[in-house]
């Protein structure tokens, strides 16, 4: 959001000004470290000009960091404009046969297992290093979804080489407009105890769609 405002302590003292700066800030709400403001502007609307009173507790506390101010605030702001956040995207429901491959599943000499889910309308494979357009959703074992373009609403572009060992195998066996179910056991995704921090540990379970090969 943006917006100007100006700060005095309660004896009086301006501690900022942007309004005397002739320049408005801008921040994420979220990121704002005085309670009093993550409270007070989301109850005014655009164009709005309110003062707060802010008590010491909802402003820097007792034990302010250095350079911040102790005791109760006072801001006048006036909110020039602001933008919603995204909405988280909803989880899709993990499948039936997330915990392991069901019997039918074909699997490869690496351990990838497999089911086709709906048949492609193309002919040719990608190559390892080819650039392809897709659309998937990933699932741990125990149901929990860690990714998915399809709940975004946008499909991901990237070259098969530049992605973990199991999609590079298991995308090739593709053609266009094909959607497969791949199970891919750890030692093709990002291991027991994944180095790459927030990456999901042992098997993971994806459905890929293949919309295009090519950039």
């Amino acid at each position: 959001m943006a917006a100007h405002f100006t700060g005095w302590l309660a004896d009086g003292t301006l501690l900022e000004s942007t309004v005397m700066n002739g320049k408005p800030t801008q921040f994420k709400l979220d990121q704002v470290t005085i309670k009093g403001w993550v409270e007070g502007l989301q109850l005014m609307v655009k164009g709005e000009k309110r003062r707060f009173w802010i008590p010491e507790a909802l402003g820097f506390g007792e034990n302010p960091p250095p350079g911040a101010p102790k005791g109760d605030l006072i801001f006048d702001f006036e909110l020039l404009e602001f933008k919603a956040m995204p909405k988280a995207p909803e989880p899709i429901p993990a499948p039936e046969d997330v915990a392991a491959a069901p019997s039918d599943a074909e699997t490869t000499d690496s351990g990838l297992a497999f089911k086709v889910l709906q048949a492609g309308d193309g002919s040719a494979h990608p190559g390892e290093t080819d650039e392809v357009l897709v659309h998937y959703t990933g699932w741990t074992t125990d149901g929990k979804m860690f990714d998915s373009s399809v709940a975004r609403g946008e499909p991901i572009s990237f070259p098969l080489n530049g992605v973990i060992k199991g999609w590079t195998e298991g995308v090739q066996l593709m053609v266009e407009g094909e959607k497969r179910r791949f199970w891919i056991p750890g030692k093709l995704a990002y291991g027991e105890t994944p180095s790459r921090p927030g990456a999901p540990a042992g098997m993971l379970v994806f459905d890929v769609e293949l919309i295009r090969i090519g950039g």
